[in-house]
């Protein structure tokens, strides 16, 4: 019996690649696990670098289709940007964190 996997995943992959790669141009260091991701409004974007674990999470894969319909897989940021408001990204990943 196999377990199938959300359409989502093929994707991530891609996002994480692209991300990979422009990260590595930044001076910012994100730990071995994670990615750095862009919230917040256009002007005024945050960074945050959140465990790679939560990209197996319904509610991020949600907000990772959402960066897709908006961005395809050019970020302006030079990394994964997701287009939600900061405090609703912030609540997100506090579930997520007590979840895991």
């Amino acid at each position: 019996m196999g377990i199938r996997l959300p359409s989502v995943i093929p994707n991530t992959r891609k996002i994480l690649k692209l991300e990979s790669l422009l990260s590595r141009n930044q001076t910012e260091h994100v730990p071995k696990g994670h990615v750095a991701v862009y919230v917040g409004e256009e002007m005024q974007r945050k960074r945050f670098v959140v465990p790679i674990s939560y990209l197996n999470h319904s509610s991020f894969a949600d907000l990772l289709r959402r960066a897709e319909e908006e961005f395809g897989f050019h970020h302006p940021m030079g990394g994964l940007t997701i287009p939600c408001p900061e405090d609703t990204f912030v609540d997100i990943t506090s579930r997520l964190t007590s979840c895991l």
